[in-house]
């Protein structure tokens, strides 16, 4: 269940920024097939601040956070190859989101934490299939929340990303944008009914 979407349009300069991150990242990669240990060390000086980023919007404790983090490079040591991921932020995102939920799911029961992650999780199940109803489609599932980010404007992408990835709260969405609580509430909402619409449309019952 593929979907063809129109790629987005991005300035020159931008795309030109990108293709030399694409090009610096297939160098790491390249350096993960040599089993060479400064895969390791490129990859931390480059992607450091986004996985604590991610993590630490999870978890609130900086300890846990770099754990995760370090327990990513040992995990993208082991899974490259066989693999050889398109895009090595978003392949090292997923990754560092995982271990971090797993680590909060363990935190959790010290009841510690930031105390958004239950928040966002319960929003989301009311427009996500449950995982033991889709066996064997995660990746497509995946591969369609990529589509539906595409069909977004920028501005909806931006908050939906830093609600259900980051896991950032609503007041800090709107300190961030500099939108009120309300406008971050209402495109939060709006996105969720596209998102449920979008996944029924494609054949997912919710």
């Amino acid at each position: 269940m593929m979907i063809k979407m129109r790629p987005i349009a991005v300035p020159m300069q931008e795309k030109e920024r990108r293709g030399l991150r694409d090009m610096e990242d297939q160098k790491i990669i390249a350096l993960y097939f040599q089993r060479a240990e400064t895969a390791i060390s490129e990859t931390k000086n480059k992607y450091s601040r986004l996985l604590l980023s991610i993590s630490y919007g999870i978890l609130k404790i900086m300890a846990d956070a770099e754990e995760c983090e370090n327990d990513t490079y040992l995990k993208t040591w082991n899974a490259i190859p066989p693999k050889q991921p398109e895009s090595l932020p978003a392949f090292l995102s997923k990754i560092v989101r995982n271990l971090s939920l797993d680590r909060y799911d363990s935190l959790h029961a010290e009841k510690r934490g930031g105390g958004e992650v239950p928040v966002v999780l319960e929003e989301l199940s009311e427009v996500l299939p449950d995982k033991g109803s889709i066996p064997g489609e995660e990746n497509e599932l995946s591969e369609l929340m990529d589509s539906f980010l595409h069909t977004l404007k920028p501005e909806s992408r931006n908050i939906f990303m830093r609600r259900y990835w980051f896991m950032d709260s609503v007041s800090e969405i709107a300190e961030e944008s500099g939108f009120g609580l309300s406008k971050v509430k209402m495109s939060l909402s709006r996105t969720r009914e596209q998102l449920k619409l979008f996944l029924e449309q494609e054949g997912y019952r919710l």
